[in-house]
This record gives structure tokens, sequence and C-alpha cells, in this order.
């Protein structure tokens, strides 16, 4: 990780909601989701705020280095449906060694969706990738 990686790097995405980024959607439509309102689900929000924080990384990390989610404290507020654009902003907050926390926001242009912190773990790949593949051998 490079000193550059400091507290008030910021990052901000939009993304216009699809109809398989909605509640009935996920896993394959389940049975205990199907009949849940098309609305972007909490997960794919989430997935949203993480691609954010991602980006605001990617110029502070150094050759073969990436992060890992470790932790969320998010509240998803309302409900957004298909076809509105979802702006997600990223503030980064602290840096304790490789953990790195965010606040983060979310809006569809009517409301905010979403707010909290999140949490990435700045990790190398190649060891990463090792401990994954030792873990799926079992």
């Amino acid at each position: 990780m490079k000193s550059s990686m400091v507290p008030g790097i910021k990052n901000s995405l939009t993304h216009k909601v699809q109809l398989d980024e909605t509640v009935p959607h996920l896993f394959g439509g389940r049975a205990e989701i199907k009949a849940m309102p098309e609305v972007l689900a909490s997960g794919n929000m989430i997935g949203l705020m993480e691609c954010c924080c991602i980006g605001a990384m990617a110029p502070h990390l150094d050759e073969g280095e990436g992060s890992l989610g470790v932790a969320f404290n998010i509240s998803h507020e309302a409900a957004t449906p298909v076809g509105l654009t979802v702006t997600v902003e990223a503030t980064l907050e602290k840096v304790e060694g490789r953990l790195l926390t965010f606040a983060v926001t979310a809006h569809d242009g009517v409301d905010v969706i979403g707010r909290g912190t999140h949490g990435r773990m700045v990790v190398g790949w190649e060891k990463f990738m090792g401990k994954l593949a030792k873990k799926a051998a079992g």
C-alpha cells in the first residue's frame, strides 16, 4: 500500500438499476423471495458501495495488491425501482495498518437510500489466492 493512502480520499460512481439487480432475482429467484417487489436488493446496493471504495483505493495500492470487504455497518433506508440511477459516494475515514474504513452513502435521485461505514482489508493477491486454493483443496 502506498503512503498516499490517507484519510480524505474520495470516490463516487453512478449506476442505473437493472431488473436482474432486484430482490426477486437474487440467487436465481429462490421461492422465498420470488414474490418480493422489484426494487434494488440491499446486497446489490452494498455491492455498489464496495465498488466505489475499491475505486477510491485503486491508485493507492501497490502492484499485486487488492482488498477484501471485511466490515459492513450499512442501513438501507429507501426502495429504488428499476430505471433510477443510484449515485454512491465513499470517503476514506481511517487507515489502521491494512484495515481501511470508509463512510458511504447512496442516493437514487429522490432519496438517500443507504448510508453507513464499510471496512476493507488490503491484501496481497498471491498470498490470498494460495490460501484460497489450499482451502478449496480440503
